[in-house]
């Protein structure tokens, strides 16, 4: 597996950065076609907060887009601590891939053989918006594409991604919809009316 590691206002050492490509390319054996990731760096400036260093990453690769984003006091620990949750969203994913190829006789339309979803091609743009109050703003924007799917796969990609919400095509009502995570811990769908 490809591993792209960046930063933004901190440094990255050598050897944090050897590491971070050896432990994070690792992952690549839970499940196949992860072929690329992107650890990005970069400190929380609010001196009230005790864990500074924040670690994102994001694996992707036939299909699959795994991410997850942890603080910890400094880069290293930052690295473990995305170690370990990748590892366990890695295997929950490679369980469920099993047991989709197990019990499925034959692929869908959108659906790979091994039963995943196709891949969703995503652009990603950051984009600075003028604005003449100081009221809220889009920063940032993203465009992908939507394959049908049921709501239960919708949460399960939520869960891979670390999203608090998904939007997707439901697959039975053949309309937008979103899940999403309630604060008792249970999950919401909202389906576009007729």
């Amino acid at each position: 597996m490809q591993v792209t590691v960046s930063r933004r206002h901190t440094e990255v050492s050598e050897n944090l950065r050897v590491m971070a490509e050896e432990k994070i390319g690792r992952l690549g054996r839970f499940v196949d076609g992860l072929d690329h990731a992107e650890v990005h760096f970069w400190e929380h400036k609010n001196p009230r907060i005790a864990d500074k260093e924040v670690c994102e990453v994001t694996i992707e690769g036939h299909g699959h887009h795994v991410r997850c984003k942890v603080q910890a006091p400094d880069g290293y620990q930052a690295i473990d601590k995305a170690y370990e949750k990748l590892e366990h969203q890695l295997h929950k994913l490679k369980t469920k891939l099993r047991q989709r190829h197990q019990g499925a006789p034959k692929a869908k339309k959108g659906v790979d053989s091994l039963g995943a979803v196709v891949p969703l091609p995503e652009t990603e743009a950051e984009t600075e918006v003028e604005s003449a109050d100081d009221g809220p703003r889009i920063v940032k924007s993203k465009r992908f594409a939507m394959f049908p799917m049921s709501a239960e796969e919708a949460v399960e990609r939520m869960e891979l991604v670390g999203h608090g919400f998904f939007f997707f095509t439901n697959a039975e009502t053949s309309r937008a919809a979103v899940v999403y995570r309630r604060d008792d811990g249970q999950v919401g769908l909202i389906d576009e009316a007729d």
